[in-house]
């Protein structure tokens, strides 16, 4: 897996592994039912700290975006992409999602070009639920 992170970013390197993970997983690089690294291995191959690995991870894993088994180690869930009321309940996108437009709001940015933009991203991600496009 190869990720690409900022580590002078203001943006937690361990919030930057979650989300390049996600971004993988959306944009088909990362099957569901995949396999990651181990946490080690990929801070040796990050040259970060295992434990920033291993907190992305758990992060996922309360998400509900990964599974994490002791003996087979970390997997995409292989439902990952289905719809769940339970899972959803979870995750605070729509906070996330709302900061975000605010941030784009102060900056003056139009809302037809946040639209656009939108579209754009979600229609480069395959698979998508038609209802979604």
């Amino acid at each position: 897996m190869y990720l690409v992170l900022d580590l002078d970013s203001e943006v937690p390197i361990y919030q930057q592994i979650r989300d390049r993970v996600v971004e993988a997983i959306a944009e088909g690089a990362l099957a569901p039912g995949a396999g990651l690294p181990s946490t080690r291995q990929l801070a040796v191959d990050l040259a970060i700290n295992f434990h920033t690995v291993n907190k992305a991870y758990d992060l996922l894993r309360r998400e509900g975006i990964i599974r994490i088994n002791r003996k087979s180690g970390a997997a995409v869930r292989s439902d990952v992409k289905q719809p769940s009321d339970e899972l959803r309940a979870g995750v605070d996108w729509e906070a996330r999602m709302r900061t975000l437009l605010a941030e784009l709001d102060v900056r003056g940015i139009p809302r037809q070009e946040v639209t656009r933009h939108v579209d754009t991203v979600l229609d480069g991600f395959p698979g998508r639920p038609d209802e979604m496009s």
